[in-house]
């Protein structure tokens, strides 16, 4: 699967109700070594319920400048969620289905050491 093929897709709770699309992803570097950096695996999906594009970072840091765009950035990002890729049960026609318990956190979410 390429990411592109995920970006965009409608993305509904294990009972079918509408959270919103994907709209970026986040990855993190613990695999193996591959080349200079560790391997990159997939963390999860970012879901937005009002926007179809990324948020350019401006939702999972404390970035305020420029403060015209982080402001409008910010406002675009509300009511965001990240979804594990661990949670996710599953991907086909254009729809991402969450499995039932799944759990959504805030785009700012980092497991410790990231």
């Amino acid at each position: 699967m390429i990411l592109s093929d995920l970006l965009g897709n409608a993305v509904l709770t294990a009972d079918g109700e509408r959270l919103g699309v994907v709209v970026d992803a986040r990855f993190a570097l613990d695999g193996p070594p591959d080349g200079l950096l560790a391997a990159a695996r997939l963390y999860g999906l970012v879901v937005s319920p009002h926007s179809h594009s990324s948020f350019a970072g401006y939702e999972r840091t404390g970035v305020d400048a420029p403060a015209l765009v982080a402001r409008f950035l910010g406002w675009r990002a509300r009511g965001s969620v990240l979804v594990l890729w661990s949670d996710l049960a599953s991907i086909a026609d254009g729809t991402v289905r969450l499995r039932p318990g799944a759990t959504l956190y805030s785009p700012r979410f980092q497991e410790a050491g990231e």
